[in-house]
């Protein structure tokens, strides 16, 4: 019996997969057990031709069974008809046992006996390396994805032929792919700069905090006041990722599918823009795979929601779990994922269904009942976890020709970047980022807070009646206004600017 290594994907974790391969005399029959999905039954065709394609010999009169163990771990996608083919071969072929024990072998197989790309190679890679494994052989497709990982060798291969000539020592092993920065999918984002927006200078800075960091916004005001066009120069004033943020990104998108050969990390935090016609599995994520939707892809940093509520009530309610604890669970029959989600949320929406509710120029042609029933998709627990609610004015006509004036992007991402530094230093050796991630106790623990600049937080909560989680979220989006203007304490005019943006 021939035992190799492979991986089972769970969300964007990865479980070691022993792949147990049994060939005995007796009436032809090929079985795969353990849990295996459809993609991995149809595996018996694919491996027999592979094999006979690539000159070598298929048993003809014998019972093979190949056992993925663990049995009660769900195992999806073809990624495992690599390692079955070299268990089937290994019967009459001998392989060098110091490489196959020490191996993760990863790659679906094509008819005439190539190899072809799969998804998850990135955290596939990061197990092997948590197990310590010397080494993983994978698609050459997927060699400059995995070899972003550092300390272990990812080899890339081309063939079946090609993988049992370095398992039978006729052939060496390939030199490691090693990993060189290459341009990437999310440096083509086009986003407007702040300098060319007219006017709205309060939509700018509430965007400046959302930006720094992670605070979800909401913009009001009738069509054509420049809503979606703010929320789009967003983007270009989010901070640089480091390291660790761009893998467990790229993870995400590596189990999507949506990681290339030449794009194999996310370099660039994403904004992710939803039409209101999108599919509610595209947006949360599910189908067959239960693979990662809008909100997961968003992770890092911006989900947009243009025509916020014209988006389904119950879209708008499953939000509620990802803004909250920064993850989402999919439940499936066999199976339930959780996917990182922590994203800030910018919606911009109309006050009405016709729009024109606060315009001064236009008159709303809305029923009372009309208004009513639009609104109400937005509910409490929503609007609670909401920190900043903005109502952006329709630029006037006479405005228009005046010479653009207010800060460059450029100079507010380094605002951004400097106010992340500050955060940066706050939270060393935890397991929290910025100011939006904190807990109630991190508040009260971690920083410093002026008594009258408190006082009046707990004050307006009970004047205006508000929840206890708008409390903490109004504390949270004072200490980032703090750390814009690099003071130390949370003092009373922090306090009262993060009131300022309270609304529905």
């Amino acid at each position: 019996m021939q035992k190799l290594f492979s991986s089972s994907i769970y969300g964007i974790s990865w479980h070691l997969v022993e792949v147990e391969v049994d060939v005995i005399t007796g009436m032809w029959q090929f079985t795969i057990v353990g849990l295996g999905d459809m993609a991995i039954q149809e595996s018996r065709e694919r491996v027999r031709s592979a094999i006979k394609n690539s000159g070598y010999t298929f048993p003809g009169w014998a019972r093979i069974t190949v056992n993925l163990a663990p049995a009660d771990l769900k195992k999806k996608w073809p990624l495992y008809d690599l390692p079955i083919a070299l268990g089937i071969l290994g019967k009459d072929i001998d392989f060098t046992e110091k490489i196959v024990t020490s191996s993760l072998f990863l790659g679906e197989l094509a008819l005439d006996g190539n190899i072809r790309a799969i998804n998850g190679a990135l955290p596939a890679t990061i197990l092997a390396r948590e197990l310590w494994m010397s080494r993983v052989f994978l698609p050459i497709d997927n060699a400059l994805e995995a070899s972003v990982i550092p300390d272990i060798d990812v080899i890339g291969i081309n063939s079946l032929s090609e993988m049992i000539e370095i398992l039978s020592g006729t052939k060496d092993i390939p030199i490691k792919t090693i990993y060189q920065e290459v341009e990437t999918i999310s440096k083509k984002i086009y986003s407007p700069d702040f300098s060319d927006i007219i006017g709205q200078e309060q939509a700018k800075r509430a965007l400046l905090i959302a930006a720094a960091w992670g605070h979800n916004i909401l913009m009001q005001w009738p069509p054509g006041s420049g809503k979606t066009m703010l929320a789009k120069a967003m983007a270009g004033i989010l901070p640089e990722m480091e390291i660790d943020e761009q893998i467990e990104l790229s993870k995400i998108y590596s189990v999507a599918g949506l990681l290339s050969k030449d794009n194999p990390l996310i370099t660039k935090r994403p904004f992710r823009t939803i039409h209101h016609t999108a599919s509610e599995a595209s947006i949360i994520g599910g189908g067959r795979d239960a693979r990662p939707g809008e909100i997961s892809l968003a992770h890092k940093w911006v989900l947009f929601l243009d025509e916020f509520l014209e988006f389904s009530k119950s879209i708008l309610e499953t939000l509620r779990q990802p803004l909250e604890d920064g993850e989402i669970t999919i439940n499936r029959i066999n199976q339930s994922c959780r996917y990182p989600a922590r994203f800030a949320l910018v919606g911009a929406m109309n006050p009405c269904p016709c729009g024109y509710m606060w315009d001064e120029e236009k008159p709303c042609s809305c029923s009372s009942s009309a208004i009513e029933k639009y609104r109400c998709r937005l509910s409490g627990p929503i609007l609670d976890r909401i920190d900043l609610f903005i109502r952006v004015p329709r630029v006037k006509t006479g405005e228009l020709g005046e010479k653009r004036t207010g800060q460059n992007s450029q100079t507010l991402k380094e605002q951004v970047m400097k106010a992340r530094e500050t955060q940066h230093l706050r939270f060393s050796g935890k397991s929290i980022h910025s100011n939006a991630e904190m807990s109630n106790v991190d508040i009260e623990s971690l920083w410093k807070i002026s008594e009258s600049a408190l006082q009046i937080a707990i004050n307006s909560t009970e004047k205006l009646k508000l929840s206890t989680r708008v409390y903490y979220r109004i504390l949270r989006v004072a200490r980032t206004i703090a750390d814009l203007d690099n003071s130390d304490f949370v003092e009373t005019k922090h306090i009262l600017e993060a009131l300022s943006y309270r609304g529905s």
